[in-house]
């Protein structure tokens, strides 16, 4: 068996060690190899759990770009192995897993996104403000009710999940991004084979098709057949949909 790229960096935690504790100074992240570590903050005495990073799931990575201090505890709720990345050797860990730099990117952009929304909503609150009192404010548009005949059904399995929207998104509750795709395979997914953004079902007018998302691993597949990174293929009715070992049904 090849040897991890960046075997040297493993370190190895038992259950209830602590990797660090919030509020310390860090310089390193943690990529999990295995087992898994729980991030929590302590707020009025009680414990807010943040999420649960298993295999492929990586955090502290702040203390690494930015050198803050840690925003959460780290613990190991079952024995875990993780390799420690400092600042030296962070362009090695990209370079050896896509799919963390990937994931990386997409969590440095939805922060970006919200601080823009915040920023946004803030200045609307300051135009509210400044308005008169007592000026009738135009109450949100509904939105257009959504068709639910359209669905993914487990082949083994009585999970059934709704395609209610134009893109939607398949794959693995993320805990780094604290996204959970329109289609959660979660729970479905026993072997962890499914990526945290999988792929996507898109609909066109009445048409339909699924794409392979950038970074997604152990294949998509259509009827038995590999789908293209990125290549919509389309679909129908009856077709069998493969996202790693997990096997679905599309029904119109």
């Amino acid at each position: 068996m090849a040897r991890h790229p960046l075997q040297k960096f493993m370190v190895s935690f038992a259950p209830g060690d602590d990797v660090y504790q919030e509020g310390e100074p860090g310089a390193t992240m943690y990529i999990v190899q295995s087992g898994a570590v729980r991030l929590f903050r302590v707020a009025e005495g009680h414990e807010h759990t943040v999420g649960v990073m298993e295999k492929g799931d990586f955090f502290g990575e702040m203390s690494v770009l930015e050198g803050l201090p840690r925003a959460s505890t780290a613990t190991a709720v079952e024995a875990a192995q993780l390799i420690e990345i400092n600042g030296s050797t962070f362009d090695k860990m990209i370079k050896s897993n896509i799919e963390i730099a990937i994931r990386l990117l997409r969590k440095l952009s939805i922060r970006l996104r919200e601080a823009q929304r915040n920023l946004l909503e803030f200045h609307a609150a300051g135009l509210r403000s400044s308005e008169a009192k007592g000026t009738i404010q135009n109450e949100p548009t509904q939105a257009p009710a959504i068709e639910t005949g359209i669905r993914l059904e487990l082949v083994e399995g009585e999970h059934v999940f709704p395609v209610r929207t134009n893109e939607t998104l398949i794959g693995r509750y993320d805990p780094v991004t604290e996204l959970r795709p329109d289609v959660d395979l979660t729970d479905a997914d026993l072997k962890r084979s499914v990526s945290r953004r999988h792929a996507r079902i898109l609909r066109t007018g009445d048409a339909f098709s699924v794409v392979e998302e950038v970074g997604a691993l152990n294949g998509t597949f259509v009827n038995g057949s590999k789908l293209v990174t990125g290549k919509p293929h389309p679909i129908a009715d009856g077709d069998r949909l493969g996202m790693g070992m997990v096997q679905l049904l599309f029904r119109i």
